[in-house]
């Protein structure tokens, strides 16, 4: 299925089919039409057969480069949607890119990753002066637990120019995850796409949370493993639910997405979801947790009515011609658990968002949960378009 957006001109070509359909990326790249591109990202559910699609997804794009991962849900033009490829397509006319990968998360250089970075920003400055916007796309491998850690090394070769992305997943199964580049699939593994576009861009985070009165001091953790095992000097599932005020032994998915908690960093909250409980008790999060953190229990906004609100923020000066994002499966659990898919999927749809549900995102240095991060296009520079 072919879905245009309704701004012109169409800064991004979207399409997306069924994971099952024959000789599937033929049909995409058919759809994407014969306009010359630049990058393609292809978001796949974990349904999809992966392996036959890194050995064909170079050739059947080519000479646009490839780059994607498996999700845990599809942002397609029709909202959320799951079992599907998704390719999103960045026009040959309207963006520069080049690849970065880091095949091995546990073992990498990052001063040579800062190196290279640097040298990618100033040859596409060269290459395409007149593209005066810049931003960084991050995939990531989602059960790595590399995330933060990477983040952070990223961070000293942006300079002024912000980083998004999101963490790859494997539906609600959390078995394993890929990140596709060069043809072939990856584990523990990363890509960072940096691009320079003729569109004015806004990068963004949005989360619907606000931090309540009620906190928690992480007593024992292990930060390598993202595991807490005591809060409050109790065993953190037990000591976690009974602040709740619910019987531990039916803490599940649910539960964590309407009850995330946040840590305070400099004078903003960000929040550090819980995946699962271990079997012996300890609670395992999505992201970096240590011993000391002060963890606020947060309370949700009406999520609809926030993410329409933020929508508006971004269309202040005109409304953007086309908004890729990374969207937490927390927040897909938390509008199923709170019949709210269907509203958000149609906001979603109506505004021109596409990308994937991810097991985390990352936003400038940061590894972050339960957000969505995402970048907003604007009509080119010489169209009048907003900046």
């Amino acid at each position: 299925m072919k879905d245009q957006q309704a701004t012109d001109p169409e800064v991004l070509r979207v399409v997306h089919l069924p994971h099952d359909t024959p000789d599937v990326l033929r049909a995409l790249a058919s759809e994407l039409g014969p306009e010359p591109l630049e990058l393609v990202l292809l978001f796949f559910s974990p349904k999809a057969e992966v392996t036959q699609l890194a050995a064909e997804a170079e050739r059947v794009f080519a000479p646009a480069t490839v780059i994607g991962c498996s999700t845990a849900g599809e942002l397609t033009r029709n909202g959320y949607e799951e079992g599907q490829i998704i390719a999103i397509a960045l026009p040959h006319s309207l963006f520069r890119a080049r690849n970065l990968m880091v095949e091995n998360l546990t073992d990498y250089d990052s001063d040579g990753l800062v190196a290279q970075m640097l040298q990618n920003r100033n040859q596409l400055a060269q290459e395409a002066s007149d593209f005066r916007h810049e931003f960084n796309f991050l995939l990531i491998d989602g059960l790595s637990r590399r995330e933060d850690v990477l983040a952070a090394d990223l961070s000293l070769g942006l300079g002024p120019v912000p980083l998004f992305g999101g963490s790859a997943g494997d539906g609600e199964r959390f078995g394993a995850t890929f990140v596709l580049s060069g043809g072939k699939l990856y584990q523990n593994a990363a890509v960072l796409a940096q691009i320079r576009s003729r569109c004015p861009i806004k990068v963004f985070k949005s989360d619907h949370l606000v931090p309540s009165p009620r906190k928690m001091v992480v007593t024992e953790a292990d930060p390598e493993e993202r595991l807490v095992r005591e809060i409050n000097a109790e065993p953190a599932a037990r000591e976690y639910a009974r602040i709740l005020g619910k019987d531990p032994e039916q803490l599940d998915t649910f539960t964590f997405a309407a009850h995330p908690v946040v840590v305070r960093i400099g004078d903003q909250h960000h929040v550090r979801s819980i995946q699962r409980v271990a079997d012996n008790g300890d609670l395992v999060f999505f992201s970096a947790i240590d011993e000391g953190l002060v963890l606020t229990l947060a309370e949700p906004l009406d999520m609809v009515d926030h993410l329409a609100a933020e929508l508006d923020a971004l269309a202040a000066k005109g409304p953007p011609a086309a908004i890729l994002a990374c969207d937490c499966l927390l927040r897909k659990l938390e509008a199923e658990q709170k019949q709210m898919t269907g509203q958000l999927s149609d906001l979603m749809a109506e505004r021109g968002v596409v990308g994937f549900s991810t097991y985390g995102e990352q936003w400038n240095s940061m590894h972050v949960n339960q957000t969505l991060t995402g970048v907003a296009f604007y009509a080119p520079d010489d169209t009048g378009g907003a900046s």
